[in-house]
């Protein structure tokens, strides 16, 4: 009798501890996580730290909340201004409804990739070189409202976005190496001709002044 108590009390045991590993999760300290029951999404989202789940009923899908640093793949278009340019960029963004980020889009992350780089060619295709050679500040806010207009819905908040860098075709760049160098050649004629202008005025003003004085006695 004993011993048959004794065997069921460590099969309890057993059962016990075999139930509680597969039903014990660890969340961690950035992270989220969803409940699904049978397929059903739970509406409690379990916080960090030690949780359970019902075994071969629940399934858990921990989200990553923290910041994800995204690189934009070089883009390339046409300026308005008729330029062929490659642009490259990078997006920081986050999860702020993990729920949404699982349920209302199949792929976040690729989601936000594929949304950045559409919007950085329609970017390029509205700017003009200048613009994304020197006012990078106000097309990085453009770029970030484009993005995060549909991430809204999938339960991400754009943070920054950055262009970084702008590549211009050989030909162009020898063009505008050549133009920047007849700007600095015109520039030193304006002013060798302005300073002999001046010394022009200068030995004029003598001259009058010699003729008032007269010839010294």
């Amino acid at each position: 009798m004993v011993e048959e108590l004794l065997t069921a009390a460590i099969a309890t045991g057993v059962g016990v501890v075999v139930y509680v590993g597969a039903a014990a999760r660890v969340v961690k300290q950035y992270e989220r996580g969803l409940v699904f029951r049978l397929g059903r999404l739970r509406e409690e989202i379990r916080g960090p730290g030690f949780t359970t789940v019902v075994p071969f009923v629940d399934r858990l899908r921990k989200v990553n909340m923290q910041i994800v640093t995204l690189p934009v793949p070089a883009q390339e278009g046409i300026t308005r201004d008729n330029v062929t340019v490659r642009v490259d960029a990078v997006v920081y963004f986050k999860v702020v409804d993990p729920a949404s980020a699982i349920v209302a889009v199949e792929d976040y992350r690729f989601a936000v990739s594929q949304m950045a780089q559409t919007s950085l060619r329609s970017i390029i295709g509205k700017s003009d070189l200048d613009d994304l050679l020197s006012n990078r500040e106000m097309l990085n806010q453009g770029l970030e409202l484009m993005i995060d207009s549909p991430a809204v819905g999938w339960g991400v908040q754009i943070d920054r976005v950055e262009i970084k860098d702008v590549s211009l075709p050989e030909t162009m760049k020898r063009s505008m190496a050549r133009q920047a160098e007849a700007d600095r050649e015109r520039r030193a004629r304006v002013i060798n001709a302005d300073a002999e202008l001046q010394a022009s005025h200068k030995l004029a003003t003598r001259v009058k002044i010699s003729s008032w004085v007269g010839p010294s006695r």
